[in-house]
This record gives C-alpha cells, sequence and structure tokens, in this order.
C-alpha cells in the first residue's frame, strides 16, 4: 500500500527538524569554540577595561555592543548574498576582504593608542583643582573610570562591525537558508547568542584575574600597554591566521 500524501509531507517535516535541531547544536558550538580561540574577541577589552578603568557593567555593556555589531555585519552580508543568489565562493571573498580590513584597522587603533599612552605616560600634566576655598596643584592626575563620551568604544565598535564571523556564513546561514528563512533565523540567533555570552564570559574573568595585580610604578604604562596588545591581536589576524 503506497504512503499517503500527509504522511510524506509528515516524513519531510520531521526531517528538516531535525536537520534544524543539529544546525541550532551546530551554531551554539562554533560560536563558543570560534570566540574562545580567536584573541581578538576578548583580549582588547580587557585591555581596554585595565587601562582606563571601565566599571565591569559597562565593560560588558560594550562587549555586548562590539559582538552584536560583529554579527550583524556578517548576518547582514549573507542575508544580501543568499536574496541575490551570490554563491558561496563570492561570499566568501567578500569576507575575507572584510577580515583584512578589520585587522588592519585593529592594527592602526592599536598603534596610535600606544603612542597616545606612551605619551600620556612620558609627559606628565598637572591641573588645579579647588578644595573649599584653596586651590591645590596635583601632578599625575588619574581621571578614573572613562565617562561614557570617549570615542575609544565608538572607535573599538567600528573595528567589530567591519571585522567578519568567518564561519556564520558557510556553515551556518547558507545551509539554514536552503531549508527556510524561519531555520536562518534560530540558526543566526543561536550563534549570535554563543558568540556574544562567550565573549562576555571570558572578558569578565579576564577583567577580574588582571584586578588582583598591583603594576605600582608601571600602571602609568597601562594605555601604552593595552595599545600594544590591541595592535599584537591585529598583527594576529592579519599574519598569523588568528
Amino acid at each position: 500500500m503506497l504512503p499517503s500524501h500527509g504522511g510524506c509531507i509528515d516524513a519531510e517535516k520531521a526531517a528538516m527538524n531535525s536537520e534544524l535541531a543539529v544546525l541550532t547544536l551546530t551554531a551554539a558550538t562554533v560560536g563558543f569554540i570560534h570566540t574562545l580561540v580567536e584573541p581578538d574577541h576578548y583580549v582588547p577589552f580587557v585591555a581596554l577595561a585595565r587601562a582606563r578603568r571601565w566599571s565591569t557593567p559597562w565593560t560588558a555593556w560594550i562587549t555586548v555592543a562590539c559582538g552584536f555589531g560583529h554579527v550583524l555585519g556578517s548576518v547582514v552580508l549573507g542575508t544580501i548574498g543568499i536574496a541575490f543568489g551570490l554563491t558561496l565562493a563570492r561570499l566568501e571573498w567578500i569576507d575575507s576582504y572584510r577580515g583584512d580590513l578589520a585587522a588592519w584597522l585593529l592594527i592602526s587603533f592599536g598603534l596610535i593608542y600606544f603612542a597616545w599612552g606612551l605619551r600620556r605616560a612620558t609627559r606628565p600634566h598637572a591641573h588645579w583643582h579647588a578644595h573649599g576655598h584653596a586651590l591645590h596643584r596635583h601632578h599625575h592626575h588619574d581621571h578614573g573610570e572613562e565617562t561614557k563620551s570617549s570615542l575609544t568604544p565608538w572607535a573599538l565598535f567600528l573595528v567589530f562591525v567591519l571585522g567578519p564571523c568567518e564561519p556564520l556564513i558557510p556553515i551556518l546561514m547558507y545551509p539554514a537558508a536552503t531549508e527556510s528563512w524561519l531555520g536562518a533565523v534560530v540558526v543566526t540567533a543561536v550563534f549570535a547568542i554563543a558568540t556574544i555570552g562567550t565573549m562576555v564570559a571570558i572578558v569578565l574573568l579576564g577583567l577580574a584575574g588582571v584586578k588582583l595585580f598591583d603594576f605600582g610604578r608601571l600602571e602609568r604604562f597601562s594605555h601604552a600597554a593595552a595599545g600594544a596588545t590591541i595592535a599584537l591581536c591585529g598583527v594576529g589576524i592579519q599574519f598569523l591566521g588568528l
């Protein structure tokens, strides 16, 4: 006896659900692993948070924003590519170009910040402050936590928006979109949550760790050290394939 038409539809739905479940699990796994093995996803945040004395909530917020922009850039590219029928090879080429651009921007940002930090450390400045009716002069004044109007988080955000999520398009979005747009949305959302969640967890753990150390007189070089660290992350991406 031939199977009914309804039975065929149920079997197809079951197969699609099974494939979507596999893709969703893959999304979570790849999102976690690719973040863990790429230091540029967390080292710059730890270095800047330590140097600029960001609070833990502010550090977490900046990390989430940059992580969201990082994923969103590839989501937009993948969505446009799928909608216009671009080949996977073409999308990967565009992603590779974006990766090179992001790496050089990270290197440039790190070097500029290193130069600024070194100048700040070697040329101390003074401020006059009023305490009651008297004026007092203070050298090596530390402003503490950075104000929210600083351009540093925005520069970091721009680098992450341009930086590609390499596994997202070929491994997740493209096969998911061959089944349904809903599948693509689900898989992408799981990937984003895994990626951003891992970034925040590692950044906060790293920040808690570096706060345990007292660098003493070397503290004034913290900005220069942060810039050098960020530049090295960019070098690792561009020349070592990290």
